[in-house]
């Protein structure tokens, strides 16, 4: 349901409190000027802290710096004149108990008026008292429709033309951005270039990643990694091949529902997180990096706050790729933590939206200890598919040190001898692997010399490979993900 046609239903229905949560205080009162008045046809107060009631000169900055008299001055309002009154911010001041007694006392009067409180502010912070008589709406950023609107309002404006490709283009890059960051970051363009083109694609990506970064939670990630980066996983990429236009509008026509993710579980070093930007590459998607121990805060309700402001940002960049790394120590023992609740809480919120959620958010999570995720996340419905990623077979390694050589030497990648290497890093990483390159080309790199593969040999002689320190724990993974309770990325 539309937000204008949820919050009409809502007035209509005489709820007394309605809280909206947003960053874009202007876009939600002009909605309810220009959309909600038209269908309910009711006078509109505006009030915030510093400057009181604004909109109407007979009460202008009346309650300024006084959010009690704000609420008085609703009592007052002839029960004869249907009204609105939009509060800015007004949940900072619930924790005065003057404020709170003064707003259940005016619930009761609301009820039998034609008098409706909106309560505006970027996070959702109520009282467990005032609960069942407020009801909270998340006003989410422009869709990909009122987006074209915009863009298409201000190219008219300035007199430019806008042929369909860039209006594409523009769109796409342009969501997850607010309207009022889209107008600014468009006149900071055409200030300094006189013109809108592909060109200006790159800066309104910048302005999104300063966006994302502000969040603190979430990194935008270029990626330009590609499939045969990976060495080995012909199963995984055969899988991820087969879903490379899932996004796609013919996708959409053919009836394929959307995606979900994927959990990739493995050892450390053998590409999870190299994969997860391989996927935001092949399928040309953003990346987002969720660091989800920062969703945890120390207020009351700011965890969940941040964990909605997340899914909000995500949901607006959509299709996206969602990174979440070792996913495993975010959400290790969580019914024994001591935070009132507080993990449990964000836990369950997150994994019902992995499970009911129908935006284009691919998540990609990765695990390196499967026995400390929770059992819920491996339930089949939160992820479309889980993968082991386990140590290199020979082949397998042989094709890594190909991959790194052809980068690091792409004249002379052809005279390493790898069947000799591949044959001495039977229980080596792909990490390992690579380490094992560049600590033989600083060997060579000492004696002035260009390095050879007795080098690279050398260098593997002093690396001891995570399997050979923590035997027992690989060994316990293995013959888990060879019971079947997992996929195999490899065949």
């Amino acid at each position: 349901m539309k937000f204008s046609d949820e919050l009409s239903l809502l007035l209509k229905a005489r709820y007394p409190i309605i809280y909206i949560n947003t960053i874009e205080e202007d876009r939600v009162e002009y909605i309810i000027r220009k959309e909600i008045s038209a269908t309910v046809n009711r006078s509109i107060y505006s009030w915030d802290f510093i400057d009181g009631y604004t909109n109407n000169p007979n009460n202008k900055n009346f309650a300024e710096r006084n959010p009690l008299q704000a609420l008085e001055f609703i009592e007052k309002i002839s029960s004869d004149a249907p009204s609105l009154f939009i509060l800015k911010d007004f949940n900072k001041f619930f924790s005065d108990v003057s404020i709170g007694r003064k707003l259940k006392n005016l619930i009761r009067i609301l009820k039998l008026q034609p008098k409706t409180i909106i309560i505006i502010s970027s996070e959702v912070n109520i009282p467990n008292d005032l609960r069942d008589f407020i009801n909270v709406l998340s006003f989410e950023l422009p869709n990909k429709a009122e987006i074209q609107k915009e863009l298409i309002r201000l190219f008219d404006s300035l007199n430019l033309d806008l042929d369909s490709k860039l209006l594409e283009n523009l769109t796409k890059t342009c969501q997850g951005l607010s309207l009022e960051r889209i107008r600014r970051v468009l006149s900071k363009i055409i200030a300094t270039y006189n013109v809108i083109d592909e060109q200006s694609i790159s800066i309104i990506l910048n302005e999104k990643r300063q966006i994302i970064s502000q969040t603190g939670i979430l990194e935008y990630w270029d990626s330009k990694e590609q499939l045969e980066n990976i060495g080995g996983i012909q199963t995984l990429k055969l899988w991820l091949n087969q879903r490379n236009n899932a996004f796609s509008q013919k996708a959409t026509n053919y009836g394929l529902p959307v995606l979900r993710g994927l959990l990739l579980v493995g050892i450390q070093g053998t590409g999870k997180s190299l994969t997860a930007k391989v996927i935001a590459n092949t399928w040309q998607l953003p990346l987002l990096k969720l660091d989800i121990g920062k969703l945890f805060g120390g207020l009351v309700g700011e965890s969940e706050a941040k964990l909605r402001q997340t899914i909000e940002i995500a949901e607006a960049l959509a299709p996206c790729i969602l990174w979440i790394d070792e996913i495993e120590k975010s959400f290790n023992n969580i019914e024994s933590r001591g935070d009132s609740g507080t993990s449990s809480r964000v836990f369950g919120s997150f994994i019902t939206w992995l499970s009911e959620k129908t935006s284009s958010v691919f998540v990609v999570a990765t695990a390196n200890e499967v026995s400390n995720l929770p059992l819920e996340i491996l339930r089949k419905g939160r992820f479309d598919e889980i993968f082991f990623l386990d140590l290199p077979i020979y082949e397998e390694r042989k094709a890594i040190f190909q991959i790194h050589l052809k980068t690091f030497r792409p004249e002379t990648w052809e005279t390493y001898d790898y069947d000799q290497l591949a044959k001495l890093t039977k229980l080596f990483s792909g990490a390992e692997i690579k380490q094992s390159i560049i600590d033989g080309m600083y060997l060579a790199f000492y004696e002035e010399r260009e390095f050879t593969t007795a080098d690279i040999v050398q260098s593997l002689s002093e690396i001891i490979p995570l399997a050979k320190l923590d035997e027992i724990k690989i060994k316990q993974l293995q013959q888990w993900a060879l019971s079947g309770r997992i996929r195999l990325a490899s065949k």
